[in-house]
Order: C-alpha cells, then structure tokens, then sequence
C-alpha cells in the first residue's frame, strides 16, 4: 500500500528539480500498477485513474484536429467568456508574463479559444500541441491544467510528473472552471501554464480568485440585461391585465404583474410564441419581447379527468417532475437515478421491460432486481401516473419533457447507455 499523498505545493516550493524526479518515480510506478513510495494526490490519483480506464495512451500525446479559423472565430463570438476576457487579462497577464507563464481559455469542450502570454513560453507550448483551437480535454491528452479541472469542477494544479501523458510532464498548469452564475452550467476553463521551474505554491489560489472574478462579472453582466429588461416590461406589464410576467430568453424574470414573484421560469425547449402548458403556472401564452418574453397565464382549467406531466431535465442537478391534474399540481425533486429511468420512459411512450430498462440503464439486461426496486421507490410519488408491464406513463397523461439547449448537458454524469445515446440525438423520438 502507498503512503500518504506527496505533499507537491510544498516540495515544489523548496525544490522543483527534486519534485519533479519524485513524482516522475511515482507516475512511472503508478502506470506500472506497482506499490508507489509516495502516493499521488487523491485528485491526480483519480484522473490517471480514469485514463487508464478511457484508453489514453501516457507514452504518446494524442493531438487532435485543430479548429479551423471560421469555427474558431464563430466560438470566440458565441462564448460568454467574450465578456470577461479584460477581467481574466487584467488579473493574470500582468504577472504571467513576468513570470514566463502564458494565459490559455478553454470553452466547456476543451477546445482553446484564446491564448496570452510570455511570448518563448507560447513557443514551447506550440511544441505541446497547445495552441488555439486545440483539443485538451482529459480523455484526449490525459491528466492537464484544462481538462481536468472541468471534469472535477473545481481549480487543480497538475505539476510536472502529475501529468499522465509523458510528454506534458515538463510542464505545470493551474486552471479553474467558470461556470454560469445563473445556472452553474460549465463555460470553460482559464488556465496558467509554463515550464515546470515556474511553478509557485500561490498560482492555485491566484488562477482560482480571477476566475470567480469573472464570473462576478458575469453575474453584473445578467443582472444589467434584466434591469434594461424591467425598463421595457413595465409599460407592458401595466397594460396587460390578470397575472403576467416577463423573462429573459433563459426564463430568469425581470418583472411580474398579479402573481407571486418567481425567480425563473421553466421555458420550453425551442421555445415560440403561442400558448404553452408551464410547470407551476399551467397554461400560458407566450408572445416576445426585445430580449426576452412576455408570459401571461391564461385561467383554464384543465379538461376533467387530464393529467399533464412535466418531466424537467433542463436546468443541471435541478431535476424534477411536475404532475398538474384537476385535483391540483405538485412536483417532486429527482435524484440523478430517477431522473434516468423517466427520462428513458418519456422517451419511449410505449414502455419498457424491466429487462429492457436494465440494458437502458446498465447495458445489462440481467439487472431487473435493481431495476424493479428503483421503479418501486418511483412509484411511491407517481403511484397511479405509472402503469407497468411494461413500465409507462399512463396512456391519458400528456407527457411534456424538457431538455437542456445542448443535447450534450442532459443529464451530464450519467452513463446510462439509453441517456448517452439521447444526447447524440439533437430530437426526441
């Protein structure tokens, strides 16, 4: 059994030549699945750990495609990230530089989008295959500054050895993630790279404080938008009679008239104009506006006897259903598994076996056990909504299923072979 993880941030420190042989000696016996002196930290311990599992290769860097300059460009301008980048350039240029470091932004994809910095450190990362465009998630070139703090959404250090494709390992990078401060919806990764002798115990921090810095700014970005948004909804709003509300193109609200305020409001998919049945407010006709939508609940009952179910798998770890009936409306939270089997039986009105959930869930049409005892617990809130051999929604329930805007974010963590599959489809069948 290894022993307590190496301390890096502090070896480093005092000495980055022996660091870097230490960790050496340490990857190299790790890749050989031999007892190690020293373990590895618990973060880069799991990162190797998932490469070994994925296939990539630590002897030979794998370099994929570069994007091309009309993507690279056409990303650059999609990316939220557009609007902090004098945040992130004030924050870190100034000292990279100095310190022969270079800036590198990543999107949610691993791809690079821009790069900065002391001009023989961009030299030496072109060696790398670390140039605009490039992909860097982990599963491509393994263990990195990039990829691996968007896998464990949090800031990492990968210093010199720690890298698990050999050819990295003269290097160090400190990245944080960014994320939406409305949803929490990954963005990218800025990063701080450089020769391993560049390495200082504070980058981890400093990378880290600019990169909530930005999304500081974001959050002034959308709270701006939504007040320039509350300025055209008033008029509207005091012409406008019962219960109304105007939102931003992300459902978040700006303003409302005649009801309890909501903080955001679960938009459709693709979302038109035209009347839209919507979780908590129920019938709704939806008209826009400049920057956002006019939503006004229209008071219609539901015919007796109707059943609307909304299975809302739109927002991250925020999943839920919604069961509207002549009885009244409540809803339910969903844990990551319930949210699975739901989603696959929204999919596939018609139902599914127990077998046939189990290769669904678990590429193993053996495990009914697990599948039946799930569907148990489901039923406890669903009860009557849920009919089974095969498990379904009842045929008169009218199922509504909302998704992510990217295919890619549903459900993002699981596995489950029938989810993996929906997210390559841009439609539901």
């Amino acid at each position: 059994m290894a022993n307590s993880p190496i301390n890096v941030t502090h070896l480093a420190a005092v000495d980055a030549a022996r660091a870097a042989r230490v960790l050496s000696e340490v990857r190299a016996a790790a890749l050989a699945g031999q007892r190690t002196r020293v373990a590895p930290r618990p973060v880069i311990g799991e990162s190797w750990g998932r490469m070994l599992r994925s296939g990539v290769d630590p002897e030979h860097d794998f370099r994929s495609d570069l994007l091309s300059e009309e993507e690279l460009r056409r990303r650059r301008d999609a990316s939220p990230l557009k609007q902090v980048l004098p945040v992130l350039r004030q924050g870190l240029l100034s000292v990279a530089d100095v310190a022969r470091h270079i800036m590198v932004v990543a999107d949610a994809e691993g791809r690079v989008l821009w790069r900065e910095g002391c001009a023989p450190v961009l030299r030496k990362a072109d060696g790398l295959g670390f140039q605009l465009g490039a992909d860097w998630r982990e599963d491509v070139v393994g263990t990195n500054g990039v990829g691996t703090p968007a896998v464990v959404r949090r800031p990492v250090q990968v210093f010199a050895g720690e890298h698990f494709v050999r050819s990295q390992t003269s290097w160090t990078c400190t990245g944080a993630p960014i994320t939406d401060p409305r949803d929490g919806k990954l963005l990218g990764v800025v990063d701080v790279s450089g020769p391993l002798e560049t390495m200082h115990p504070a980058t981890l921090a400093w990378v880290d404080s600019v990169a909530k810095l930005a999304e500081a700014r974001l959050r002034e970005v959308h709270l701006d938008a939504l007040e320039r948004l509350r300025a055209v909804a008033a008029p509207v709003l005091a012409r406008v009679g019962g219960r109304a509300l105007v939102v931003d193109r992300d459902g978040w609200t700006a303003a409302v008239t005649g009801m309890a305020y909501t903080g955001r409001v679960a938009l459709p998919r693709g979302v038109r104009p035209g009347r839209r049945w919507l979780p908590a407010l129920g019938m709704c006709a939806l008209e826009p506006l400049a920057g956002g939508w006019l939503v006004r609940a229209v008071d219609e009952p539901l015919p007796p006897g109707a059943t609307r179910i909304v299975l809302d798998l739109a927002q991250p770890r925020r999943w839920s259903v919604t069961v509207s009936s002549s009885a009244g409306s409540w809803s339910h939270e969903l844990s990551p598994r319930h949210a699975e089997l739901l989603y696959l039986l929204a999919v596939r009105r018609t139902g599914r076996s127990a077998a046939q959930l189990a290769r669904d869930m678990f590429g193993d049409p053996a495990r009914t056990v697990t599948v039946r005892a799930e569907m148990s617990r489901v039923r406890r809130y669903l009860g009557g909504f849920l009919a089974h051999r095969p498990y379904r929604f009842i045929e008169d329930a009218e199922v509504d299923l909302l998704l992510p805007d990217d295919p890619r974010d549903l459900l993002p963590h699981s596995t489950a072979p029938g989810v993996v599959h929906g997210r390559g489809t841009a439609t539901v069948p």
